[in-house]
């Protein structure tokens, strides 16, 4: 089964009896400095509970989740289980809670924020996942036209450019597999 990945932030909403459930699905990469962020911008916040999925260099994936105070299994997981159902990796989500004066129970709590969760991945753009690496690349004066236009095509980054007496060393970075495409022959 594909895995899946975002570019850009997204947030919702959600309101249960009072509370009020307030999703951020966020890029890996942007994850903890995003926590912070909330935990400043929502201090009067009852929860920040997260959850996240990240692909390791083995391909394996790690993931983790916190209820930060709620009961048990009651909102870190099912937020969990729904980046699980989307194939969603290198991302986390924050749901911030300020509750409303009712319970919610367990069972209440784990819709909310499954529902929470939910709502903000639908909102999202997703886009296929692909493992980012970074190459270089060598060619005499004569081919760097070509190779230029090479990986402009396959739709890679250029990082740096390097240039010596006999040619360019060109630093590109993006999918692995566009990446071996165009350093295939080099």
């Amino acid at each position: 089964m594909p895995n899946y990945t975002i570019s850009a932030s997204t947030t919702s909403e959600l309101e249960e009896r009072g509370s009020r459930f307030i999703g951020h699905l966020v890029p890996w990469a942007e994850f903890d400095d995003r926590l912070a962020t909330l935990r400043k911008v929502h201090r009067k916040a009852s929860h920040h509970v997260t959850a996240f999925r990240r692909m390791l260099p083995d391909n394996r994936i790690e993931e983790g989740a916190k209820d930060d105070g709620e009961p048990a299994g009651t909102s870190g997981m099912p937020a969990l289980k729904v980046l699980i159902g989307a194939d969603l990796v290198d991302v986390g989500i924050i749901v911030v809670r300020y509750f409303g004066g009712t319970k919610l129970g367990t069972g209440g709590l784990a819709r909310a924020y499954a529902g929470t969760a939910l709502r903000t991945v639908e909102a999202a753009t997703l886009l296929p996942w692909h493992r980012i690496v970074s190459r270089t690349v060598t060619c005499p004066f004569q081919d760097m036209s070509s190779m230029e236009q090479r990986i402009a095509a396959s739709g890679l980054n250029v990082v740096d450019r390097a240039y010596s007496d006999t040619g360019v060393t060109i630093s590109i970075e993006g999918p692995e597999h566009a990446v071996a495409e165009v350093t295939a022959d080099n």
